[in-house]
């Protein structure tokens, strides 16, 4: 686990009629940053979107329908997992999660399932000046998005 991202278990209330799922409070431990912004991205099976660096935005990440594979990246000078990289399924067929991204952890995701929807709070409004962006095949960090589950 890179150090600062945070997975947090989701709970589900279902009935008859269908669920329901609390995403994230503003009296959470993990959402101290506090809330700037909330997006929606929808994704196409296939579509791979990465890799995005924050300098100081902090990300709150849930996947609502649809299949992300997901990968993180400790870009982070002195941070204890700093070069570590962490790979996560969510959406439909995992359990729910919601997945907080410090500022400094390189993020991107893959679509294996789609359409996906991506809904994502961030503690500060959108700022081009603090939207880094890494080429996916960058050699440093040395992720295959085009990869597929290993063979056993």
């Amino acid at each position: 686990m890179i150090e600062g991202v945070s997975v947090t278990e989701l709970v589900t209330h279902t009935d008859s009629r269908g669920f329901f799922r609390e995403i994230l409070r503003v009296t959470d431990d993990h959402f101290q940053e506090g809330f700037a912004q909330w997006s929606h991205s929808l994704m196409y099976t296939g579509v791979a979107k990465a890799w995005h660096v924050h300098g100081k935005q902090t990300d709150w990440w849930y996947v609502a329908g649809g299949v992300l594979k997901v990968a993180l990246h400790d870009r982070r000078s002195g941070s204890p997992t700093e070069g570590e990289t962490m790979e996560l399924f969510m959406g439909d067929g995992h359990p729910p999660i919601l997945l907080g991204i410090p500022p400094g952890v390189a993020h991107g995701c893959k679509c294996l399932s789609g359409p996906a929807h991506l809904l994502y709070v961030t503690s500060r409004v959108y700022d081009p000046a603090d939207e880094g962006r890494i080429p996916h095949d960058d050699p440093e960090i040395g992720y295959d998005w085009v990869a597929g589950p290993p063979i056993k």
